[in-house]
């Protein structure tokens, strides 16, 4: 699968998502069929290593293929994206962990909350590991679950660790007003051992570096995780608001206004202002996210701490305007869009949630980035 094919898969398979939005709403989790299609369509290994059996495919490719799905579905297109992403972080393990996780041509399936919520003691040949982690997305689909753990004793450590998902509990808790799709659930493990092949240093795996022998065909080698997860995340908030103004430009065109004498939606000023206003501000949030990917490009050369800043910032910045984008179109397209069956109730419902995730929180990234623009040092806690 090269970039142009896999855009056009998930461009293709959006239709299919939308069909099935309101199932995967109702059972809080992708249908088997979703995931069974996405699997045979060789999607969950679009930037998985080719040493590893994957495509190796870039980040603008994985940020366009997860935009183009949110088109049908912004809460499968979300899950989608995290299981593929996180199949790459798999390939982060030691060299023995990952060619045993990825045998026969297989891509594990794993959710990784990254805050570092559990524990783990040093033993021989590993670690025991205890915690509980939130928002673990797709865990209904898991192989395995890629989870972050502090050692407190003989010296301070994090690391990332992945256990088989036999060795997880579920707590159920994901009732939401949106996202219901992802299930993005609790899970908690108690008193696990966890082998060294399946761990890896936490700085080594959030800030790019790659393990020997591990980056062959790799095109997303060298990329430090939190930017490349604030720009895939905010794709589809963008492919939401896509699919927002186009169902609005389409509503315009079948429209009659209630309480009048058969007059047109789509003849009246007041609402050809808002479609357009709608379409710039959607091709500004496009361009900003756009330029964002084009400057992470691992071949653009040496990621530092200010391009770091401006991606999260560019991230946030692009879920913010499709949420004001969203409420745009809706504002100017009638109560009836409001019925549960009605995309643009859902398209917006989920875009709210999506919002609350750390890395969109506007004040939070602002004030980052700001502090960093008046010459304020980062701070361990900030996510960049």
């Amino acid at each position: 699968m090269n970039a142009d094919e896999l855009v056009d898969a998930c461009r293709a398979f959006a239709p299919t998502l939308g069909e099935r939005a309101e199932e995967a709403e109702q059972l809080r989790r992708l249908p088997d069929a979703t995931v069974t299609d996405a699997s045979d369509s060789g999607l969950f290994g679009a930037v998985v290593p080719a040493s590893l059996g994957g495509h190796g495919l870039g980040l603008t490719e994985l940020a366009n293929g997860t935009r183009e799905l949110a088109h049908g579905c912004p809460a499968s297109a979300w899950t989608l994206s995290f299981l593929m992403l996180h199949a790459w972080l798999l390939s982060k393990l030691p060299p023995a962990g990952a060619t045993e996780l990825f045998a026969d041509g297989r891509v594990p399936l794993a959710p990784a909350p990254l805050a570092p919520t559990g524990s783990m003691t040093p033993v021989a040949g590993g670690f025991r590991l205890s915690g509980r982690w939130e928002w673990a997305t797709g865990i209904a689909h898991a192989d395995w679950v890629l989870v972050h753990a502090v050692q407190a004793e003989p010296a301070f450590a994090t690391r990332f660790l992945a256990v088989p998902f036999r060795q997880v509990e579920v707590v159920d808790v994901w009732f939401t007003s949106g996202m219901a799709a992802t299930g993005s659930n609790t899970v908690s493990i108690t008193d696990a051992f966890v082998p060294d092949r399946f761990t890896v240093d936490a700085r080594t795996l959030m800030d790019g570096a790659a393990s020997a022998g591990q980056v062959v065909g790799d095109g997303m080698a060298g990329l430090p995780v939190p930017p490349v997860l604030a720009l895939v995340a905010a794709a589809p908030a963008l492919g939401a608001a896509e699919a927002a103004v186009a169902h609005y430009r389409n509503r315009l065109s079948e429209r009659v206004l209630a309480y009048s004498l058969g007059d047109k939606a789509a003849d009246q000023p007041a609402a050809q202002v808002r479609l357009a206003t709608a379409m710039s501000d959607l091709a500004s949030a496009r361009a900003r996210w756009d330029r964002a990917l084009a400057q992470l490009d691992p071949q653009a050369g040496v990621i530092g701490e200010q391009l770091r800043v401006d991606s999260r910032l560019a991230a946030a910045a692009t879920v913010r305007s499709a949420r004001s984008i969203i409420s745009t179109v809706c504002e100017g397209a009638g109560a009836s869009v409001y019925f549960s069956t009605e995309p643009l109730q859902r398209l917006q419902r989920d875009v709210e949630v999506l919002k609350g995730h750390v890395i969109f929180d506007w004040d939070r990234t602002a004030e980052l980035a700001g502090r960093v623009a008046l010459g304020f040092p980062l701070r361990p806690t900030d996510l960049v």
